[in-house]
């Protein structure tokens, strides 16, 4: 029996992530575990700050108009954004410990705009722009863990692995894990049949570890000659 993809990411980063999963030709799932909430901020001070730096695309459009403003962004997904919303990007390699050599004496007027939730601080002034909220999984994505069918969980991050393990503990279906760095793998403390570190901490990354658990990675790379990334 084929593997089914349960992606549990908030629901635009999960479709565009199941998107990118379509070359996989696998069943998918979604049914996110956090919501994206905005909260009450100084949307003054992001709208004047020198420089910004986000650690996820959800934190773009709390920034203000670009302006040609530079903008040092986590990875693909995030930088997309801030191009698409006018600042002068700097990318990132896909996570926030790669990050760090290039917020090296960035000098006053920076902030990074950010979720109540992160997985590492950073050197620079946090200002809080939205909240990620647990949410109870679906009935459909219950009913799939009740199966027998083997079930492919993406671990995006250590908290949302956390939130995972414990949401998922009764399942009967047997559950092959895809973390996208050993913090997340690490996170987790449920069990697991398999599991796979992604060889990078970015969409590509990550979907080449579901394709190795899958057993389809050979097909994959004959199907797909330009992978796009994200994070």
């Amino acid at each position: 029996m084929p593997p089914t993809i349960l992606l549990t990411r908030p629901a635009e980063s999960a479709r565009r992530f199941a998107a990118e999963l379509a070359a996989l030709d696998l069943p998918v799932v979604i049914s996110p575990i956090i919501e994206i909430v905005p909260v009450a901020h100084d949307g003054d001070a992001a709208a004047v700050a020198q420089g910004l730096v986000f650690t996820s695309a959800h934190a773009v459009p709390s920034a203000g108009a670009g302006r040609g403003r530079p903008a040092i962004c986590v990875g693909p997904a995030t930088a997309a954004a801030a191009r698409a919303a006018g600042f002068r990007v700097t990318e990132g390699p896909g996570d926030a410990a790669g990050m760090m050599p290039m917020l090296a004496d960035l000098g006053p007027g920076w902030l990074h705009l950010r979720g109540r939730h992160i997985a590492r601080e950073l050197p620079v002034p946090g200002l809080v722009v939205y909240d990620q909220r647990p949410v109870p999984l679906s009935g459909q994505a219950l009913e799939l863990l009740a199966g027998t069918g083997p079930v492919i969980l993406p671990l995006f991050s250590p908290r949302s692995a956390r939130l995972l393990a414990a949401a998922v503990a009764e399942a009967r279906a047997p559950l092959w894990l895809v973390a996208i760095s050993p913090a997340a793998r690490d996170a987790w403390g449920g069990k697991a049949a398999r599991i796979e570190v992604a060889p990078s901490p970015d969409a590509v990354g990550m979907r080449h570890a579901a394709a190795v658990l899958a057993g389809t990675e050979h097909s994959l790379r004959r199907r797909v000659e330009t992978p796009s990334g994200g994070d």
